[in-house]
């Protein structure tokens, strides 16, 4: 019987070949789409979820409102996690993780760049699953000086050799050595931090201070199974009262309370592990992070691609279903029951889901590369991928085909075979709700496309504050140590140069932001938290940024050492303008040359983007404080030979470091990268939802062109002409696409609105927008159903009207 079910569904698909080959078509674009999509989110939704204590691991954030300046960091100070650990019951273990960055290593005598490396405190094995290859978690960091190394390190370093024993010294840590206790698996790529290097917390000399006011370190806490991340944050302020109440006190002179009751607030926040890379709202974090938003928009663009896929074949099934009323009422009529019709038509949607699978199958493996290429990611295809794969194609063929199959067996014998209409009304009236939910799906996805484009424009053409363009950084120039200034200087003299400047802050990309709270002299409860920025006489202009009242650092003022200069936001912040804040005198609590020093105001610099535009302009301290990294000003088109005399220059140092540089404006393009490489992804998928959307609407063109041959050809007779015709076939689907799209207009506003507020700098979403998204689907329905309509309208009305 399932032999004959196929066979006969075989000849079925052979005989209607354009609503098969449509159908196909759809399905695998759908499933190749929708399974695609799904790789991505399982893998955005997997990160850190490889560690066995995953579901019990939090993260530590600091946050804080000073004065109307926010601070949300992923890091806390040094005394955090013991003190969670001992004053907590819920805390089973803490530790800590530290960023060193990619200092330069050196074993015997091969110099090493480019690793991460990272200090950790000894427990760190016990609290994430590092499988160890060789040496003991529990002890391998236990000593000062120690360091555990990955097993790619290892073979970078030693090759075959056994690692354990070997000692790498650590250039940046005064030469230091470190003496390899132990060797992990590679991190996956599934993790929020990828370090290469372990260093032991016990010989990092900050690890152990007191202070409640300052620190970087990561700080992770295992809890007991079962704790409620909320109950216990509500617990923090007892302790932020106890430990840095006294420590506010004695720098800030003003108790916590009397700093909360100003309007300040600080505290701590814990944030699951598994939530980490999707909810990355903190800075200092160890790596980008993924777009929770954009997971939901894909996971939603999949479903809709299946959804639309299966549409289709609904609506040409029954389209059709007049073409098979008559093989309905005979198989009834011989005998057949409903629940065997049902058994024969879905064996059809079945048959075609497989066809489908296989065309997918081949659509994935194609595609797959391209895609990894242009996300970034590395998903693979592999067995339980493909379980699930078959999975949902099985599954969307059968969604596709219930109704179809209850609909086409619930005909009546009777009615049919004497040639009576079955249900038409009602079937037309599905069909038309069917094709305004895939149209309303496209022109909301339309919307979408066309507003990221808009944002990613807006946010790569903004006036920043600050010329982007032709500056080329160095950003371990401190490695020449005091020959820095004289490469600088040596390079000014090239004529392709036209300034330099020595600072290792940079308003875009990788760069240092240190927190800063100062208050106006005379006012120490006004106190402001901003960043601090160190730099030199040549910062400003080389940076094309605008001193709009006082004037810049200048080596004929022996007094600058003491002199800052305030962003507008900084000058607002303390109470004073532009104007205003000129002579005045800035108290910083927090200096590089250290406690309540004062600052004398000498200017004031335009506001200019220094953080991403998701983030306002925070307040900006500069102070006259050159140090590491140099940033160069060009005006030649020659920058290939510019960079060539550079590394040349460089070299004649011998510095052991490689010469590496970067252009300021591909940092700042690298800042939106992830976003960038996701609006390219999102419109590729709106493509092809569109695209089987049509397909859809070319069969129902095709079906109503062939059911209305007759109505054409009296029509024409009459007097018709071919342009009367098309658009009399035209304007039924016209009109559900506009009825798509004034219900789209709305949702698409709503939602895209919602993703803008992720912004601190945003388009607004203009009218014409949605006119356009309107207008383009009008364009496609034409293009769809024009060719189809224009074939009818100018046939023959004698072959239409031979045959009654």
């Amino acid at each position: 019987m399932i032999k004959n079910y196929f066979k006969i569904a075989w000849r079925n698909l052979k005989r209607n070949k354009l609503f098969s080959l449509i159908n196909i078509s759809g399905l695998s674009l759908g499933i190749a789409t929708c399974f695609i999509i799904m790789l991505f989110v399982q893998d955005e939704l997997s990160y850190d979820t490889f560690h066995e204590n995953a579901a019990t691991i939090a993260r530590v954030v600091f946050r804080a409102d000073i004065n109307g300046g926010k601070i949300n960091e992923s890091v806390t100070m040094a005394p955090v996690a013991q003190t969670m650990k001992s004053d907590f019951p819920e805390v089973q273990d803490a530790t800590r993780l530290l960023d060193y960055g990619n200092p330069k290593l050196l074993y015997k005598e091969t110099v090493f760049k480019g690793d991460r490396f990272a200090f950790a405190d000894p427990n760190i094995f016990n609290i994430f699953t590092l499988p160890m290859v060789e040496g003991d978690p529990e002890t391998a960091l236990l000593k000062p000086h120690t360091v555990v190394i990955t097993q790619t390190t290892a073979e970078k370093y030693f090759g075959a050799d056994n690692a354990i024993g070997k000692t790498i010294v650590l250039t940046n840590d005064n030469n230091q050595p470190y003496v390899v206790t132990g060797v992990i698996q590679d991190i996956p790529t599934h993790s929020h931090f990828h370090f290469d290097l372990f260093g032991s917390m016990k010989g990092y000399t900050d690890a152990t201070s007191d202070s409640w006011m300052y620190g970087g370190f990561h700080t992770y806490l295992l809890l007991k199974p079962g704790s409620n991340l909320r109950q216990l944050e509500a617990r923090f302020p007892q302790m932020v009262k106890t430990y840095m109440g006294p420590q506010i006190q004695q720098q800030m002179g003003l108790s916590l309370e009397q700093f909360t009751t100003q309007g300040n607030r600080l505290g701590f926040a814990l944030q699951s592990l598994t939530d980490i890379h999707l909810n990355s709202y903190t800075t200092t974090e160890f790596e980008p992070g993924g777009n929770k938003a954009f997971v939901y928009i894909f996971s939603g663009v999949a479903l809709f691609m299946v959804v639309v896929a299966c549409i289709n074949f609904v609506n040409l099934s029954t389209a059709g279903a007049s073409k098979r009323a008559k093989e309905v009422g005979i198989r009834k009529v011989v005998g057949s029951d409903r629940f065997q019709l049902i058994k024969q038509f879905l064996s059809e949607s079945t048959l075609l889901s497989c066809f489908s699978l296989l065309i997918a199958f081949g659509v994935i493996q194609l595609v797959l590369p391209a895609f990894n290429h242009i996300s970034g990611k590395n998903l693979t295809f592999d067995m339980n991928p493909i379980l699930a794969f078959i999975g949902l194609g099985m599954l969307a063929g059968v969604i596709a085909g219930i109704y179809p199959a209850f609909y086409l067996s619930s005909f009546k014998p009777v009615a049919v075979l004497k040639g009576k209409p079955a249900a038409r009304v009602k079937n037309i009236s599905l069909r038309s709700g069917l094709v305004v939910f895939q149209f309303f799906i496209s022109v909301t996805l339309i919307i979408g496309t066309i507003v990221v484009y808009q944002q990613m424009r807006y946010m790569q053409n903004k006036d920043l504050g600050f010329d982007k363009e032709q500056l080329i950084t160095i950003p371990n120039s401190y490695a020449l140590g005091k020959n820095e200034q004289v490469f600088k200087q040596q390079l000014l003299q090239d004529s392709r140069i036209a300034s330099a400047t020595a600072s290792w802050y940079k308003p875009a990309g990788p760069s240092y932001y240190n927190n800063a709270l100062a208050y106006p002299q005379g006012n120490d409860k006004h106190i402001v938290n901003g960043v601090d920025y160190h730099v030199d006489e040549d910062y400003i202009p080389t940076m094309g940024m605008h001193i709009i009242r006082g004037r810049n650092f200048s080596k004929n003022f022996a007094t600058d050492s003491s002199g800052i200069i305030l962003n507008e936001t900084a000058a607002t912040a303390l109470g004073w303008n532009a104007q205003t804040a000129i002579g005045k005198t800035v108290i910083r609590q927090n200096s590089v040359r250290g406690e309540n020093v004062p600052f004398h105001v000498i200017g004031v610099v335009k506001n200019f983007n220094f953080k991403s535009l998701h983030e306002a302009i925070s307040p900006l301290f500069m102070t006259l404080y050159p140090e590491g990294g140099l940033i160069f000003k060009i005006n030649t088109t020659d920058i290939a030979g510019l960079l060539e005399t550079m590394e040349k220059q460089w070299n004649n140092y011998a510095t052991e470091e490689p010469f590496t540089y970067a252009f300021m404006d591909d940092l700042f393009h690298n800042t939106y990268a992830a976003e960038q490489k996701t609006s390219v992804i999102l419109n590729i998928f709106t493509v092809l939802t569109i695209l089987v959307a049509c397909l859809g609407l070319f069969g129902l063109a095709t079906y109503t062109a062939e059911q209305r041959t007759k109505e054409i050809g009296i029509r024409k007779v009459l007097g018709a002409s071919v342009p009367q015709v098309a658009q009399m076939l035209s304007n039924d689907f016209l009109k559900l696409v506009l009825v798509a799209s004034i219900v789209a207009f709305p949702v698409g506003w709503l939602a895209m609105n919602q993703w803008l507020d992720n912004f601190a700098y945003r388009i607004t979403i203009q009218w014409w927008v949605f006119a356009a998204a309107g207008l383009v689907a009008v364009v496609i329905t034409l293009l769809t159903v024009s060719w189809q309509a224009i074939k009818a309208a100018v046939a023959n009305p004698v072959d239409s009207l031979r045959d009654e």
